[in-house]
């Protein structure tokens, strides 16, 4: 099976003030800013599996995004980041060396022919916030 992404994982994007930023799409759009500075709006897929799209503004300097000169990234949710990655290897996509592997799921990144960042997310197996929450 051919990989493919199967939605979007977040937004992300460089502010001056993220915290006021975070202040004010929480007072005038209603978004439930967390404590580490961003929302997760949380859905389900057909199969009843939990998703989630995160929105955070990031500091204006952070390197996060590097080597893209852009003030956003996207992180884009994928079925297979190995796959994914090998598929966009083989097409002579910019794969950059740059991975993570936490109980959040799977990272990998690529800069589209415009230099900006993607980062391909495979979720993990277990929702982490259910499992952290289910005891």
């Amino acid at each position: 099976m051919k990989p493919k992404v199967t939605g979007i994982g977040g937004i992300f994007y460089k502010a001056r003030d993220p915290g006021a930023l975070g202040v004010w799409y929480r007072d005038h759009l209603g978004f439930d800013v967390e404590a580490w500075g961003g929302t997760a709006f949380r859905s389900r897929d057909e199969a009843g599996k939990a998703l989630y799209t995160i929105w955070n503004a990031f500091a204006h300097d952070t390197k996060y995004f590097d080597p893209s000169a852009k003030d956003f990234m996207l992180n884009l949710r994928v079925d297979d980041l190995d796959a994914m990655l090998t598929a966009l290897r083989s097409k002579g996509a910019q794969v950059l060396a740059r991975r993570e592997e936490s109980e959040y799921g799977k990272f990998g990144y690529v800069l589209d022919p415009e230099g900006t960042l993607l980062e391909l997310w495979e979720p993990p197996a277990v929702d982490p916030v259910a499992t952290s929450t289910s005891g």
